[in-house]
């Protein structure tokens, strides 16, 4: 099929069908509820055969200063056709034009494609998962509670600091996604982190986590399994080591490696040393 055959378009509601397909196709975990959220908090383009098939994606979620890329997705039987690259590069001049330093995610695979289109290495996270009752889950006593609505405001701060910049709508619709692991961990009266998640496709995803400390993260993570059961998946900050062995000792097995990257030689916005968890690599 020729690239003049292929229309391209913003993406919304009547491609989601389209959208879902891709994420099957992949074997990623995104749902109906994830790709509505990533509409709604940012934009993406498709192109689409003249049968109305959408056959690659590529979205951006814009934060202040910066913006997440997300979902470069082919249909198999259309990749090596240079699709991605060309939504990707739409993208890309998107965020320059608004002055938004392009941020992701990548696979191994996705890695190689991005360093040839001028993105760096910043720092990594590993993909754990866990399909049968982890093997324990006691921890340092910590006060951890259900999120309640006076925690917003300390929980945004403590975010703001982690991720780099608000993202509001995003940790309110999680929140409501999964709540009986809407977490917070609180010590000498402060909230010291917290625990979001959803449902997916294949499994739970639990994260983003955000905490002062692994031993935080490991409270926080050790309710949370007690509450909801596997399929699980959890993206695990490398520089965690604490929570990475913990979570190991739960039984939850290695998926696959990702490394977050910027564009242009920018540094990684934010603390990365407080992010235990991202929330998954389609939502940084």
């Amino acid at each position: 099929m020729a690239s003049t055959e292929l229309r391209e378009h913003a993406l919304g509601d009547a491609q989601l069908d389209g959208c879902l397909a891709l994420s099957r196709a992949a074997g990623w975990n995104q749902n109906a509820a994830d790709w509505k959220l990533m509409l709604e908090i940012g934009r993406g383009w498709g192109l689409t055969l003249a049968d109305g098939t959408l056959v690659a994606s590529t979205l951006v979620l814009p934060y202040r200063g910066f913006a997440w890329v997300s979902m470069v997705l082919v249909l198999p039987a259309h990749r090596r056709k240079g699709y991605a690259s060309r939504l990707l590069r739409r993208a890309l001049a998107d965020l320059e034009a608004g002055g938004l330093t392009p941020m992701l995610d990548a696979t191994p695979a996705g890695r190689a494609v991005y360093l040839q289109e001028g993105f760096g290495d910043r720092w990594g996270f590993r993909r754990y998962q866990l399909q049968s009752a982890p093997r324990a889950t006691r921890a340092r006593a910590t006060d951890v509670r259900p999120l309640n609505a006076g925690d917003w405001q300390p929980i945004l701060a403590l975010d703001a600091q982690a991720f780099g910049a608000s993202r509001e709508p995003l940790l309110r619709a999680l929140a409501a996604r999964l709540p009986q692991v809407a977490l917070v961990a609180a010590r000498e009266g402060a909230i010291r982190g917290y625990l979001l998640g959803r449902d997916g496709r294949e499994a739970r995803q639990l994260g983003p986590l955000v905490a002062d400390e692994p031993e935080t993260a490991i409270a926080l993570l050790a309710t949370a399994l007690g509450r909801v059961t596997p399929p699980l998946y959890l993206d695990v900050a490398d520089h965690a080591a604490p929570l990475v062995a913990w979570v190991k000792a739960q039984g939850c097995v290695e998926q696959r490696p990702f490394t977050r990257m910027a564009h242009g030689g920018q540094a990684a916005p934010g603390d990365a040393s407080k992010v235990m968890l991202v929330a998954g690599p389609e939502l940084g």
